[in-house]
């Protein structure tokens, strides 16, 4: 059974840093592309960013590019989202996601945890 596990939320002040870990079992973890996103209240949950397996690519959403850092550590399945600079539009319930080499879809998701910014 895959099960991915977000945790690290929390409430900052604005300009504040976080970081989010999502440990992953369950599933071959080089075989997953791994990803992050986010759903603020009343909004579609949004693409943060991603990283593959090897090479170690990453893409961000252009709302958190510099201020935001994804890594992984694939010896102990885990992804992380570093989170610099945090503005109160980055409050949101944060999700990691497993994307199967190859696919389109995201196929498994975490349950999320909540960040929350003050101004």
């Amino acid at each position: 059974q895959v099960q991915l596990v977000e945790s690290g939320g929390g409430l900052v002040q604005a300009g504040g840093s976080l970081r989010l870990s999502c440990a992953a079992s369950g599933l071959i973890f080089r075989s997953y592309t791994m990803g992050w996103f986010r759903q603020a209240p009343g909004k579609e949950r949004e693409f943060v960013g991603s990283i593959r397996w090897s090479p170690a690519v990453t893409n961000y959403a252009d709302s958190v590019k510099g201020r935001f850092t994804i890594s992984r550590d694939n010896a102990k399945n885990t992804v992380y989202l570093q989170m610099n600079s945090l503005k109160p539009e980055d409050t949101a319930v944060y999700y990691c996601a497993a994307q199967f080499v190859g696919a389109v879809r995201y196929d498994y998701w975490g349950q999320g945890t909540q960040v929350t910014v003050s101004s």
